[in-house]
């Protein structure tokens, strides 16, 4: 992978299997108001949707992380860009809330082996110097998904209906996947590690960083699942620019991770965390605000992209630089496993609020859950630094 084309060729590709990973949670969250007018799916029900989904991806993860150290990241990815196509198509033919379920439970498996899979390709074919950059773009990933879902595909679904936006989804999944088997070399070797590597003391860094996830996770999805549900049914905006939040959300996703991730250096990326929950904590507050000034809740989107999804990718970085190669994929895997029990903890509480009209005090929970995931974030900052200094 020295040569500079199939690099850029290998980090489009992890960019887009990370995009398909999530694509169906965002689409069911950017076609909230046509599901809820047209299929009968309630503000409850529309939660539950996310709750299975990261559910079955939070249980899976540390499996998924296993398989990926075992198979390898091309195998990996293949899977899961075929089995997001297999969960999208059946999204698309689902006559029933029990098929739709059925369908989001299946489309967490391929969460489960994302960020394993992807992280992995990473760590084995490209150099230390290039791996935080690597790493944000593949990580925007999942913004490009959110863009994709409450943009060019929320408006496709006014020609096609909503199935079948869903199903033109679908049939891109499967043409990565395809992509994927001829792209990544069956066999990849890892590159080599910086000078010094991780210590053994790093291990408690995952459990920090699972722990920061949780809540992180909690209030993202939160926001993913009833930001368009929130403008059409309290701003009186239309299904058509309810979807375009979003895009917006997802389009400040990408400059966030791509930014953040660029500038966590070794020496700093301890403490991005604790700052970008500080700043997830104020977009949350302006989406509260925004039932009494309607337009903060463009900022406030933009503001949870800068901020909130972006600190997913340090995470992830976090994990690059502290996991031994061998150990990536479970490392990976715990990681996002505290990321999708926050998944799938946060719109159920966020749903009863926003079921009897109260969506400024669900703001507010996911106000709580930011803090309480900056609290964790800067309190694990300042135990690394005392364990570094000791150690030195």
């Amino acid at each position: 992978m020295s040569d500079e084309r199939p690099a850029r060729g290998l980090t489009a590709l992890l960019t887009t299997a990370m995009a398909f990973s999530m694509m169906q949670l965002f689409l069911l969250g950017a076609l909230g108001p046509r599901l809820v007018e047209r299929f009968g799916i309630s503000e409850t029900l529309l939660g539950l949707t996310t709750t299975v989904g990261f559910g079955t991806a939070a249980v899976l993860s540390p499996l998924g992380g296993r398989i990926v150290d075992r198979v390898g990241p091309r195998r990996a990815l293949v899977t899961l860009l075929a089995l997001s196509a297999l969960a999208l198509a059946l999204i698309g033919a689902a006559p029933g809330p029990g098929f739709l379920l059925a369908a989001v439970a299946l489309g967490g498996v391929p969460q489960a082996l994302a960020n394993p899979a992807t992280n992995k390709a990473i760590l084995a074919a490209v150099p230390p110097a290039r791996r935080g950059a690597v790493t944000g773009t593949k990580q925007s990933g999942v913004q490009v998904g959110a863009f994709a879902a409450g943009l060019p595909l929320a408006s496709a679904a006014g020609a096609l209906g909503w199935r079948g936006a869903v199903w033109a989804a679908a049939a891109v999944a499967l043409l990565a996947a395809v992509w994927a088997w001829h792209t990544v070399p069956p066999h990849m070797s890892p590159a080599p590690t910086t000078p010094g590597g991780p210590t053994a003391g790093d291990r408690r860094t995952v459990g920090w960083l699972a722990a920061f996830s949780v809540f992180l996770g909690a209030g993202i999805a939160s926001v993913n699942t009833y930001l368009a549900l929130f403008g059409a049914g309290r701003l009186g905006m239309g299904p058509a620019v309810a979807g375009a939040l979003v895009a917006v959300l997802g389009v400040a996703g990408i400059a966030g991770r791509v930014g953040w991730s660029r500038a966590a250096a070794p020496g700093r990326a301890p403490w991005l965390p604790g700052g970008l929950a500080a700043g997830a904590v104020a977009a949350a507050a302006l989406l509260a605000l925004a039932e009494h000034a309607p337009p903060l809740v463009w900022a406030g989107a933009v503001a949870v992209g800068v901020f909130a999804v972006a600190g997913n990718a340090v995470s992830m970085v976090l994990v690059l630089q502290r996991s031994a190669p061998g150990r990536a994929g479970q490392d990976s895997a715990l990681v996002a496993a505290g990321f999708f029990t926050g998944f799938a903890v946060g719109p159920p509480l966020f749903g009863t609020l926003a079921a009897g009209g109260r969506y400024d005090q669900g703001w507010l929970l996911v106000a709580a859950e930011f803090g309480a995931a900056g609290a964790v974030a800067l309190t694990w900052a300042l135990r690394d630094r005392r364990t570094r200094e000791s150690v030195a």
